[in-house]
């Protein structure tokens, strides 16, 4: 029985996945919130746990809310619920392939909204992390009041390449049972091998496990020691059995065949209660963990072995050389069946250091026992819920001035789906019924290519029905593309007639620029090679044109080419000419007190900073990026009413240089290509103001405008076409609707940390 102490703190929540759900993730969890609370019972200890799938698991009452991985408004609810249950302490579980969003960055959203101190487990700390992950852990060390690891080499990662301050981390080990060290001849009567000396891998299997390189080691084993077994314990890892069902398991058996050993491999393919898991460790003379990546700073079964006493034979990774050090087991090779085979018949033919060996692991693990892994999180629970005691405006919740994204609506694409029929997004609606009259435009579904591709790397909708109306407005685009005059038609009617006459400069630059957003962002290989093949056959086109604003998608569009086609001169030379014909706009135009490209503003007018926000960093054209800035900071300014929200330039007359400005009417696109450059802005800079000023010119569509009406519609995902002097445009057509979405979209990619350009 667990010894009882107290705590005087009442209120412990823990967040990650938690049993039945099978993975090392949830069995930690579990483990760790059930030895707190024996150890601590008068503490309430209580579980968030991440739902994988629809139909979620059978959770004991220990857990109290579940959340929806893909689903970031599920974690918003769960802050919510937090805070509503005055919890003293949160521990968060944290492995970037449990949460949604890219890099597991949805739980952002929940901890961003705590009132209480977090504390935060890291199950991987990557040394060479991507830039999504590297932001992902930089605000989870700005969230967390302590960041737990539970090896050496992770506290020297988290401050040599996170730059976290030592001061921050706390070195728990990985809990393990408390078992006797008792001789493995013990257990074997009850598995059927008594008499053999018995090799054991265990946990969830996935092809990154290295278990083939054990097998293709036991000819050499078995011909030196003829009683071996080697049992591999262990469930396909879910998410592997739902994509490739149990190829890998199956590669094992016919391995094992292959080499005629197959009388010497026993798999027990299922996932062990942990007292089942003690007596199979219990039996082994020898546990092996073969695994292939050595980027891995924790590892519960290595854990458990040492921490009963086995003598274990390891790769090298990061974890293993930590815990294996000062002759507490042997490490081998990476992929080196022989160096496996080798180990093993030494240790097998001297009993004496096998059994040392075997005395040093099991005397280092009692410090693992989770009663005392139990006490020291407890104290760091302890001295995190102090400091806040202490300094409470630091775990003041922030306003929206100072958090880089609000509440925000949730995603909606209901009206978008009304909208597109089996040819893609007609043009205009009447209210909220598309108007068949009007046809489509390649303008809007360009636009509307964006809004899938961008959700898919969300992950949050059922990705069929989000594929299947990327692929439709791609085909649109396909369908649009003359290969004989190398030009984009725009205009087509609802009984599939192009109005060849009315093809625009804009509406080619427009799919150029959604193109280049599904080479950035797309993982579909249908749609990277179509749209690869049209961007290449309709980007020569563009050095002809006079618009600024269709130079500026064009711009905007060609950063996410040459994201995938670095070295492609064509395209270079083209960003080139065209930001270079930006800039000579602006040299001529620009005056002190008009910072613009033209000699009036009309629409789409943030287009045209944005696009030299997006150019100037390829180019490395430093000018560039300061005329962006300099331009786009005026822009605002001159689109701020005197009670400071948003107003952008009106259609009805614009606003030329020195003349009058329309007031009204105020159209949808401003707010969104105002939002995009300010959140690019954001990206070039790091400075919070841009992410505010975003927020702002999106709270616009919310009602903070002149009439004090909401201009989006967030039940529906629909948006009203415009804002007159003393009413609103209550027809929701494409364009308006997509300026919602994607400015909805430019948000939650704030939201998610993720670099929105990439």
């Amino acid at each position: 029985m667990a010894q009882q102490t107290n705590s005087h703190l009442r209120n412990l929540a823990f967040i990650g996945n938690y049993l039945p759900r099978l993975c090392g993730i949830a069995t930690f969890t579990t483990d760790l919130c059930e030895a707190v609370a024996s150890a601590y019972q008068e503490t309430t200890c209580f579980t968030i746990a991440v739902n994988d799938t629809a139909a979620g698991y059978a959770y004991p009452p220990r857990v109290r809310f579940a959340l929806d991985e893909k689903d970031v408004a599920s974690y918003r609810r769960a802050a919510e619920f937090l805070n509503f249950n005055d919890v003293d302490v949160v521990c968060l579980q944290h492995e970037y392939g449990i949460f949604g969003g890219v890099a597991g960055s949805h739980i952002l959203a929940l901890l961003r909204e705590l009132r209480m101190p977090v504390i935060t487990t890291l199950h991987t700390v990557l040394r060479e992390p991507d830039p999504n992950q590297r932001e992902v852990v930089r605000e989870l060390a700005e969230l967390s009041t302590y960041l737990i690891v539970m090896s050496q080499v992770g506290t020297e990662i988290l401050q040599e390449v996170f730059q976290v301050p030592e001061e921050k981390i706390r070195l728990i080990p990985h809990g393990i049972p408390d078992v006797s060290f008792v001789d493995p001849n013990f257990y074997k009567e009850q598995f059927g091998v008594e008499s053999k000396h018995v090799l054991l891998t265990f946990g969830l299997l996935s092809p990154n496990k290295g278990i083939e390189n054990v097998i293709e080691a036991l000819p050499a084993i078995v011909d030196n020691n003829h009683d071996v077994m080697y049992i591999v314990l262990g469930a396909t890892h879910p998410h592997v059995k739902r994509k490739h069902g149990e190829t890998y398991r199956l590669s094992l058996e016919r391995l094992a065949r292959e080499r005629g050993v197959e009388g010497n491999v026993i798999f027990h393919d299922r996932f062990v209660t942990l007292e089942e898991l003690i007596e199979f460790i219990g039996v082994a003379d020898i546990y092996v963990t073969p695994y292939l990546d050595p980027a891995q700073i924790t590892s519960g079964t290595l854990a458990y072995t040492v921490g009963a006493g086995k003598a274990v034979i390891s790769t090298p990774y990061w974890y293993a050389e930590e815990l294996l050090d000062e002759k507490r087991g042997l490490l081998v090779p990476f992929k080196d069946p022989f160096a496996i085979a080798q180990k093993v018949i030494w240790l097998l033919e001297h009993d004496k250091e096998r059994h040392a060996t075997r005395k040093r692991a099991y005397m280092y693990g009692r410090e693992m026992i989770w009663p005392q892994v139990a006490r020291r999180y407890m104290e760091t629970f302890e001295q995190a819920f102090e400091e806040q005691r202490q300094q409470p405006e630091h775990f003041v919740a922030r306003t929206l001035e100072q958090r880089p994204v609000g509440f925000l609506p949730e995603i909606c694409l209901d009206h978008l789906r009304r909208m597109t029929d089996d040819t893609g997004i007609l043009q205009h609606a009447i209210f909220n019924v598309p108007n068949y009259t009007e046809g489509y435009t390649t303008d809007d579904n360009a636009r509307a290519l964006i809004v899938p591709v961008i959700l898919e790397g969300f992950g949050e909708h059922e990705h069929g029905d989000i594929r299947l109306l990327a692929s439709r407005y791609m085909a649109y685009l396909w369908h649009a593309f003359d290969a004989k005059t190398g030009r984009f038609h725009n205009f087509l009617t609802y009984d599939r007639r192009w109005l060849k006459d009315q093809d625009t400069e804009d509406g080619h630059a427009r799919a150029l620029w959604a193109l280049g957003v599904v080479l950035a962002r797309s993982r579909d290989e249908g749609l990277l090679n179509l749209a690869g093949q049209l961007f290449e056959r309709a980007l020569p086109a563009v050095l002809e044109f006079t618009s600024p604003r269709a130079w500026a998608f064009t711009l905007i569009g060609l950063q996410g080419y040459m994201k995938r086609f670095l070295g492609a001169r064509d395209a270079h030379h083209t960003g080139e000419v065209l930001a270079e014909r930006l800039m000579d706009l602006y040299r001529v135009c620009s005056a002190p007190d008009w910072l613009w490209f033209e000699d009036s503003l009309t629409y789409d007018n943030a287009k045209l900073p944005h696009a030299l926000l997006m150019t100037g960093p390829w180019l490395e054209r430093n000018d560039m990026v300061e005329t962006g800035l300099k331009s786009l900071e005026w822009l605002i300014s001159i689109q701020r009413a005197e009670q400071g929200y948003f107003v952008p330039i009106g259609s009805n007359g614009f606003y030329p240089r020195g003349g009058e400005r329309a007031r009204f009417d105020q159209q949808p696109i401003e707010a969104h290509s105002t939002i995009s450059a300010c959140a690019k802005a954001y990206r070039e800079t790091g400075e919070e103001r841009w992410v505010r000023y975003a927020r702002w010119a999106f709270d616009w569509f919310l009602g903070y405008n002149d009439l004090g009406l909401p201009v989006g519609d967030p039940t529906t995902g629909g948006c009203r076409d415009g804002l007159h002097s003393s009413r609103i445009n209550q027809n929701q057509g494409a364009e308006s609707t997509l300026a919602f979405l994607l400015s909805l979209l430019e948000l939650r990619l704030a939201e998610h940390v993720i670099d929105g350009d990439a």
